[in-house]
């Protein structure tokens, strides 16, 4: 998982995501209506297994446990998360970024790419686009390819200044997303 994507997931929540195995076991049990069969055939693991994890006997595997974590994080607060994803679609977001911005840009011009902390209020439609990536499949490249067509535009092209400047989004130190 991306930056991006965490950044997204962390706006969404109201309350933080199980960490330990045992309470991310008791979370999907709740969600299977307490049927260790049916969670079991799920996860694609032993109905046993899943009684063991319960306990916190043993740990899984390494595609056991990313089918788990993935699993316990598309079924946390989902009601939250639709109304996040809504509002940020309407209103925006505002984006905190500290990373290596490379320009293309005209002759004579500063182009060398160096670290830039940036908060900026990003409209909707920036918003609607992570999410249709994110839904899609898009890799970290393209989510970033987002971001860096948003910045040029709201950013560094805002009032008409530097129209023809092409931004790249290189090297992301730390961002945050404010929904």
């Amino acid at each position: 998982m991306g930056e991006i994507d965490e950044g997204l997931e962390r706006a969404e929540r109201t309350r933080p995501i199980p960490q330990s195995l045992p309470a991310r076991m008791r979370f999907l049990l709740k969600d299977a209506k307490g049927s260790t069969r049916q969670l079991a055939t799920d996860l694609g693991v032993s109905q046993r297994t899943v009684q063991r994890w319960l306990k916190g006997q043993g740990t899984p595997k390494p595609a056991a446990a990313k089918k788990v974590e993935q699993r316990v994080r598309t079924k946390w607060q989902p009601r939250v998360r639709q109304r996040v994803r809504r509002d940020a679609e309407k209103n925006g977001f505002t984006l905190h970024i500290q990373a290596a911005f490379g320009f293309s840009a005209a002759a004579g011009s500063t182009d060398d790419p160096r670290q830039r902390p940036i908060t900026h209020k990003m409209p909707g439609s920036v918003a609607q686009a992570l999410y249709a990536a994110r839904d899609a499949g898009a890799g970290q490249a393209e989510q970033e390819r987002i971001l860096a067509d948003a910045l040029g535009e709201y950013y560094f092209r805002q009032g008409g200044r530097a129209r023809r400047l092409d931004v790249e989004l290189n090297d992301i130190a730390w961002m945050d997303i404010e929904l």
